[in-house]
């Protein structure tokens, strides 16, 4: 297939999902279903092109890029090599999907077509950052994202606590923003100087060309801010506390921000500028620690979460952490752990998106978000409880399920980034939170589908299984949640996929010497060891310990969990307040801000306003001493002359006699 072809294919990929918003915007209103038919249609289109493109490149790993010149230093073009040609397979496939879903779950809301055409938008934003060649480009499709996500997660706005969440969620990942926009600036003044014969200082191809000629240091600050807009974006810690609560909008919407859109952009944004990472010095030591700390502190919120639907707001954080810690260890098995990171985020995008919709198909059913109030629906549905039940085995990371195969890459990447470099504590982190994982999970699944139901009679007797609509694309998630990670660990050959998306970087558009750009940052790489068989199963081992302590406490009963989780308890009590997180930032905001606010108010009106009123005063004080001074009188001035010149003679004389 020709290269045009190739390109005219890629700029449809995100294109199409915007005709999907424009008609369905001005048109959904008239047609069936609101106009549902329109954005899945155009975005079973997109998820078509993106296939044939993936098969087109497959082969031979290479890489196309075209841009149009737009004015000044900026272009617009599209970038297409195994990393954004996997990215964009899987955000339109789980996206197609997710709006199938829709359909049924939506039926009968009266923004019907707002939310089709806003999610379509979505879809066409996440696409344009997987592939946009220029990081203006990527920062302009980043914005619509968050705006589209503001807009969605406040989609019930006459809701107050759905409206507060939006201007949450838009306030605190705006901090991220300024960060990463802070970091453009800054590369674009260094390649500035390193390359003033560069038309396009912003495109990644020249990015990466001069990489190696921005001083260390400057990369290093370059990198950090980066990855502080990743940090607001992908929810780590301390920007992640607008994720849990961005659960106020339909189930549908969360499962497209946690799986397809939104939160994996900044992992993304990592992956794809990872030479200027793995260049910087002590910038990937930054990263791991700070996924490894995320993936661990949001795990241990899971546990005690009531809401169905935050368990899995506090899992996607999690998981997030770990993609992180995956791209941090590449400090030491360099662009490996790229591979590694897009593996754990597609294979999380299928079985994140098959939990959040079963949860909204239970939630559909119940009428209700709340845990307590559930049990015993495995009877009455049967299909949402056994795909639900096979998500959440690949996100414990059970053998044989996808997330078994994903996650344990990144233990062992993680294994290999401490024996190198001595940094255990990620890998202590990552291997406690694959138990916490199993632990939260399953009491999830034990608590909603085991046991009694515990909803009130009238209630109890309306659940029922969702429609064909929404179970089919459970059942089809579900199929990609148990193989996709056997499929690419076996049926592609061992590590096939990783070394495929890993080669991104080595192509003949992006050709970079890895090795190089490794010294530059101080980092030593190493080819992946073989670790022993111990150390290889303990995840999974973990994994079933979880599932084992779960079924305990929340299948079997063994021990109460009124025993355990209770408010007498003073962990459980940190825990369930999410360490206090709002009470802190409360303070900031509310107490710091405002306490700085009025203490500049102060100080504008005392000492600024104060200070005018004095240099006026004496304005007018020595402006009216100048008046009475100009007489007019020539003679006055003669003798105050004279005075001036006797003092002046007098007082060089008393000072050389000093």
């Amino acid at each position: 297939m020709q290269e045009s072809t190739l390109m005219l294919f890629a700029v449809l990929v995100p294109l199409l999902p915007v005709f999907g918003f424009v008609l369905t915007l001005f048109a959904g209103r008239k047609l069936p279903h609101d106009g549902a038919l329109i954005p899945i249609v155009a975005i079973a289109g997109s998820t078509v092109l993106s296939v044939v493109l993936l098969v087109a490149i497959y082969p031979t790993g290479m890489a196309l890029h075209y841009s149009w010149h737009w004015f000044s230093f900026v272009n617009i073009g599209v970038l297409v090599d195994p990393l954004s040609v996997a990215m964009i397979c899987m955000v339109s496939f789980v996206s197609l999907l997710i709006h199938i879903y829709a359909v049924g779950y939506m039926k009968g809301d009266p923004g019907g077509a707002r939310y089709f055409a806003e999610t379509s938008l979505f879809t066409a934003g996440m696409l344009g950052v997987a592939l946009a060649d220029n990081l203006f480009l990527f920062f302009l499709c980043w914005e619509l994202v968050g705006l589209c996500s503001y807009l969605l997660i406040g989609f019930w706005y006459r809701k107050p606590s759905a409206a507060s969440a939006a201007k949450k969620a838009f306030l605190v990942t705006r901090v991220g923003d300024m960060l990463f926009l802070a970091g453009i600036f800054v590369l674009y003044a260094n390649m500035v100087n390193v390359a003033p014969q560069s038309p396009y200082p912003l495109a990644l191809t020249e990015v990466f060309r001069y990489v190696s000629a921005i001083p260390p240091d400057q990369l290093t600050l370059i990198a950090l801010l980066f990855f502080g807009g990743a940090v607001g974006k992908s929810g780590q810690f301390p920007l992640h506390i607008w994720l849990p609560d961005a659960m106020e909008g339909p189930t549908t919407v969360s499962a497209l921000i946690h799986a397809a859109t939104m939160v994996t952009a900044g992992v993304y944004l990592v992956a794809r500028t990872f030479p200027l990472f793995i260049a910087a010095p002590h910038a990937l030591t930054v990263v791991a620690y700070v996924g490894a700390f995320t993936a661990f502190f949001a795990a241990t919120m899971g546990l005690v979460m009531n809401d169905i639907k935050r368990v899995l707001a506090y899992s996607t954080i999690s998981q997030l952490g770990y993609m992180m810690l995956a791209l941090g260890a590449g400090a030491v098995v360099g662009v490996v752990a790229v591979g590694i990171a897009l593996f754990h985020l597609i294979s999380h995008a299928f079985f994140k998106a098959l939990l959040f919709l079963c949860a909204g198909s239970v939630i559909h059913s119940t009428g209700t978000n709340d845990l307590r109030l559930m049990g015993g629906l495995y009877s009455k549905m049967k299909i949402t409880a056994i795909t639900m039940l096979i998500g959440a085995a690949a996100l414990a990371g059970i053998p044989l399920f996808s997330g078994f195969y994903s996650k344990d890459a990144i233990i062992e990447a993680s294994l290999e980034y401490g024996l190198v470099s001595y940094h255990f504590l990620p890998y202590l982190l990552g291997i406690i939170t694959v138990l916490l994982t199993g632990i939260y999970i399953f009491r999830l699944w034990f608590m909603a589908f085991t046991g009694t139901c515990r909803l009130p009679e009238e209630q109890a007797a309306h659940v029922h299984e969702s429609p064909a609509v929404m179970t089919v694309p459970l059942a089809i998630l579900a199929l990609f949640a148990l193989l996709f990670g056997g499929v690419v660990n076996s049926w592609l050959a061992h590590n096939a996929f990783v070394d495929y998306v890993s080669s991104t970087f080595g192509t003949n558009v992006l050709s970079l010497d890895i090795g190089s750009l490794a010294a530059i940052g101080g980092h030593v790489l190493v080819h992946e060891r073989a670790v022993s068989t111990a150390v290889a199963l303990l995840p999974a081992a973990l994994a079933l310990l979880g599932l084992f302590i779960a079924w305990l406490i929340y299948g079997k009963r063994v021990v109460a969990p009124e025993s355990i989780i209770s408010h007498r308890n003073s962990l459980y009590r940190l825990l369930i307040n999410r360490y206090y997180q709002g009470v802190v930032c409360d303070i900031i905001s509310m107490d710091v801000i405002f306490g700085l606010a009025r203490l500049a108010r102060w100080l504008e009106g005392t000492l600024i306003n104060g200070s005018i009123w004095l240099i006026t005063v004496l304005g007018f004080f020595f402006g009216e001493l100048l008046r009475r001074v100009q007489s007019g009188v020539v003679r006055n001035y003669a003798a105050v002359v004279a005075l001036g010149t006797g003092l002046l003679i007098l007082g060089l004389e008393l000072w050389r006699w000093l």
